[in-house]
């Protein structure tokens, strides 16, 4: 175990950090059984120190049954056995940090995998037992309790209660498996709070907290209406009180608590970020926004605007293990499609969408606060969209009836090395297959390509790091045409980038350090590049 005292508050590293998502499953075999593990991640923490990135953000690494990817959480406090052992994650934990590396974790409060010790037990116990009341158990409507408590929908699609053989529904705003907890029960608090504190122990850096505006719920769980306020389940009052019980504990550590928060209303999504609750909160407005200069300029203004007042960090992120890769989605003829949209049959060209998510990799490092990578967005790579269906494992494909794919596009294992699958990753069958002509995607094949982008990602890291006005801080925008973004940073740094259709002139008495493609003959910057200026007087 790790020094497992609490710390003085050093410093807020976490304000400008590059953050690595690690989709354990995906990242790398180390006991080629076809799965990722804590060994294969081991392995490849001197890649990813190389890679210049100051921590790991782990999704679930639980015991699960793996209804939804991890995120139905069997035990809290255990690493699933597929993955290893408690005692590997702490030996990770450590060698991570003594690498620069800070860990941070994924903690999933709005629900419970069904296997988990306490619906078991509510199973167990029957109608109106004390077990029940951990969790959304309630009678049905209509003459024997054939309908639904309520009308609410599951975010996967049909509705978010089931019902057992004794009459009673559950709730679960989620997959069937992953049942909700009563956090007005305060033995799901203290729960919680004591995970935290068991994971603080083990040397974690910080927390994600998983759906965290979708905990709280009304207690009459009355029917949902289109404007209700309150609503019923999102957003309500009571989190906040909450999370600055969250918060008093990660400060006794020196903790950092980062929210996925999905709100529309920029006033409500920065309560969370107030002194007292959480440090940081995910950008999704940022990662919405299609490949145009109007829409990104004005995220880029509207998130550091919200942020300002409450003096919380920006995050900004292009993907994570929910979304359609980059490479993919911007090289796709309709860049204002929903992000999240996994359908086929959407016309892509990767040459286009590769050559945008290497300048918006430039953009992104180059704005103030935090940035978030998910894993394999370093080595350009695509959406796979061609996994047969007898190999799909999401239950937003199942529970769409197959309409959606789901999610397992960009989730498919990583390739490491040599010229066919598994691509170095591990094992010969693996969890979700991967592609043909991944070869020139490999870690090996790019890191000795000097205009790869696993290059320009390393590039630009480091350059990130050395770079005094880089991270958080101030920025200014520069005087540009309207489908050019170019922003100068705290002293002579200044990124700019070419969204429209013909080059672009840049700014005269300056020094080019890092362009994400090549710059005209005549010095002007081509459509879909961004670069990083170092200014002249």
């Amino acid at each position: 175990m790790a020094d497992t005292q609490p710390t003085e508050a050093t410093d807020e590293w976490w304000r400008g950090a590059a953050i690595y998502q690690v989709y354990v499953r995906s990242f790398a075999d180390g006991d080629a059984d076809g799965t990722g593990d804590l060994a294969g991640v081991r392995s490849r923490l001197p890649y990813l120190a190389a890679l210049g990135v100051d921590a790991l953000w782990f999704s679930p690494w639980y015991p699960s049954p793996l209804a939804d990817g991890g995120y139905d959480v069997a035990d809290y406090r255990a690493i699933d056995p597929a993955f290893g052992t408690l005692a590997e994650a702490e030996k990770l934990i450590a060698e991570a940090r003594g690498a620069g590396i800070r860990t941070i974790i994924d903690i999933v409060p709005n629900h419970v995998s069904d296997r988990h010790v306490w619906f078991q037990a509510a199973l167990a116990a029957g109608p109106g037992s004390v077990e029940r009341e951990l969790f959304h158990f309630r009678p049905g409507r209509g003459e024997n309790g054939e309908l639904p408590p309520n009308g609410w929908r599951s975010q996967f699609g049909g509705p978010a209660w089931t019902r057992l053989p004794d009459g009673d529904w559950y709730l679960h705003l989620f997959a069937p498996e992953q049942p909700d907890l009563n956090w007005d029960h305060p033995s799901v608090r203290k729960e919680h709070e004591d995970v935290l504190r068991f994971w603080f122990d083990r040397g974690v850096a910080g927390v994600r907290i998983d759906s965290a505006a979708m905990v709280a719920k009304d207690p009459l769980l009355p029917d949902f209406e289109e404007g209700r306020d309150p609503h019923p389940y999102i957003d309500r009052d009571e989190l906040h009180e909450i999370y600055r019980s969250w918060r008093t504990i990660a400060d006794s550590y020196d903790g950092v608590l980062i929210g996925e928060v999905w709100l529309p209303d920029a006033e409500r999504f920065v309560r969370y970020l107030r002194p007292d609750e959480l440090h940081t909160a995910f950008n999704f407005d940022f990662l919405a926004c299609p490949w145009d200069a109007a829409r990104l300029r004005a995220s880029i203004d509207l998130t550091l605007a919200v942020h300002a007042p409450v003096g919380a960090p920006a995050t900004w992120v292009l993907a994570n293990h929910d979304v359609t890769r980059t490479a993919t989605r911007y090289g796709r003829a309709d860049t204002g499609f929903d992000f999240k949209t996994k359908a086929h049959g959407i016309p892509t060209d990767l040459v286009v969408g590769t050559r945008r998510a290497r300048a918006a990799a430039l953009l992104t490092l180059a704005l103030p606060g935090s940035v978030y990578l998910y894993q394999g967005e370093e080595l350009g790579l695509p959406e796979v969209e061609d996994i047969p269906a007898d190999r799909l494992q999401d239950p937003m494909y199942f529970r769409s009836g197959g309409t959606d794919p789901g999610r397992d596009g960009c989730r498919v294992p990583l390739p490491w090395s040599g010229d066919a699958p598994p691509y170095g990753f591990g094992g010969e069958r693996l969890w979700l297959p991967q592609p043909d002509g991944w070869a020139r995607y490999t870690a090996e094949a790019e890191q000795a390509d000097p205009e790869s982008m696993l290059t320009l990602y390393r590039t630009a890291l480091d350059l990130r790091r050395a770079e005094p006005g880089l991270g958080e801080g101030p920025m200014s925008w520069l005087d540009s045409a309207g489908e050019v973004l170019a922003f100068r940073r705290d002293g002579d740094f200044a990124c700019v980038v070419n969204l429209s259709e013909t080059p672009v002139d840049l700014p005269g008495h300056r020094q080019v350090l890092l362009a994400s493609g090549p710059l005209g003959e005549d010095g002007r910057l081509p459509r879909d590049t961004a670069v990083w200026l170092r200014l002249g007087e």
